[in-house]
């Protein structure tokens, strides 16, 4: 039987929380966010990117983005909590060109094929991916263990991948890569650049199916 759910004990707000139905505000009850702020928040609360991966696609540090995302949540609770309105402009940003915005691939390997375990591949296949097409193809060593558990998403994330295709692979494994920036395609097989060509195509889609580990005494699930 579940437990009764416990009463939460809250400060006395004003009746005005929230936004006001459209009225005009009152002067200086407008907050300011930069847009570098506004990034922050969508790459940290909506994504759900760790802060390092996070910072890596804003190209700054960790601890300068641990000020950016501390700032704007500062911001957000304060318009919800008197009921101001969040003005978003300014801030040292700039768009993205086009060169920053390559594509890597990365696809764990047994051989020249797609590894169908991807906790205990011993290398991945790197593709760099310009207008839909690989441009380069390069070789990352994986570290010893699962890899759900080895710590291989950030190396994957420094390097620039975005894109994971594999075999098997577990939940867990697809937690951690994409709280590191990087999106799964599961149940590849075959050729490994074949594989990466066919998804870049569209015609390789995302199996659905993860893989469960090996029994109830094993920790990890890749």
């Amino acid at each position: 039987m579940a437990r009764p759910c416990s009463t939460r004990i809250i400060s006395r707000f004003k009746n005005s929380v929230g936004q006001k139905d459209g009225r005009l505000r009152p002067p200086g009850s407008v907050i300011p966010m930069t847009l570098d702020e506004l990034e922050a928040l969508k790459l940290a609360d909506i994504e759900g990117l760790y802060q390092e991966a996070a910072a890596r696609k804003m190209g700054v540090s960790r601890q300068t983005f641990g000020r950016i995302i501390a700032s704007a949540r500062k911001k957000n609770a304060q318009a919800l909590v008197t009921g101001a309105g969040i003005r978003i402009e300014g801030g040292a940003v700039r768009v993205r060109s086009q060169g920053e915005t390559l594509m890597k691939i990365a696809v764990p390997l047994a051989g020249s094929a797609v590894d169908n375990h991807f906790g205990h591949c011993a290398e991945y296949a790197v593709y760099t991916v310009e207008d839909s097409k690989i441009v380069q193809e390069e070789r990352l060593p994986s570290l010893q263990g699962c890899g759900c558990k080895s710590g291989i998403a950030p190396i994957l994330a420094q390097n620039g991948i975005s894109v994971m295709i594999a075999g098997n692979i577990g939940n867990g494994a697809i937690n951690v890569l994409a709280s590191n920036g990087i999106k799964t395609i599961k149940g590849a097989s075959g050729e490994a650049r074949a594989a990466a060509e066919a998804w870049l195509s569209g015609n390789l889609d995302d199996s659905g199916s993860t893989c469960s580990g090996h029994g109830e005494d094993h920790v990890c699930s890749h």
